[in-house]
């Protein structure tokens, strides 16, 4: 090994719902280091969710999270020659990464007028088990599973 692996940074909870998901929420849809921008925004679409589902913002996210979040993924793995798509399982802090990534990328993709109503309809859309994001999810899964065979490549 070369150099030190990178030390993991803490993350301090957001103001208005303690929570650590939702400041790392805010930390990817920051553009250009505004931070006060992209607080407004997601505390915005919570607002949205609120209204629209009649219950917890949190919760709602959370279920989305968790809906969205992929339990495996493919790796290409090079094996005398021939490279293999191997199905690996995927560690609890990239699955948070990859589900909040794509939330943030298939939010801007949506139709809505402004981001705050684009984040919050494919949240909503996500805890139901709908939307591009989670869509995404199963494509990666699918794709695991049709790897399979090349299980015993996995290192």
């Amino acid at each position: 090994m070369r150099k030190k692996r990178a030390e993991i940074r803490r993350l301090a909870p957001d103001t208005k719902y303690n929570d650590l998901l939702v400041s790392k929420l805010i930390n990817y849809l920051m553009y250009q280091g505004k931070k006060s921008t992209a607080t407004t925004l997601v505390y915005q679409a919570f607002d949205i969710i609120q209204e629209k589902q009649k219950e917890e913002p949190l919760d709602v996210f959370k279920k989305a999270i968790s809906n969205i979040a992929p339990i495996l993924e493919v790796r290409s793995r090079r094996v005398g020659g021939a490279t293999y798509q191997v199905p690996v399982e995927v560690k609890e802090n990239r699955r948070i990464a990859l589900a909040l990534r794509w939330l943030k990328n298939y939010s801007r993709d949506r139709k809505e007028k402004t981001m705050a109503a684009k984040l919050a309809s494919e949240i909503i859309s996500a805890s139901k088990g709908e939307g591009s994001s989670y869509k995404k999810k199963e494509d990666v899964h699918r794709m695991a599973e049709a790897n399979k065979a090349f299980a015993h490549f996995r290192w």
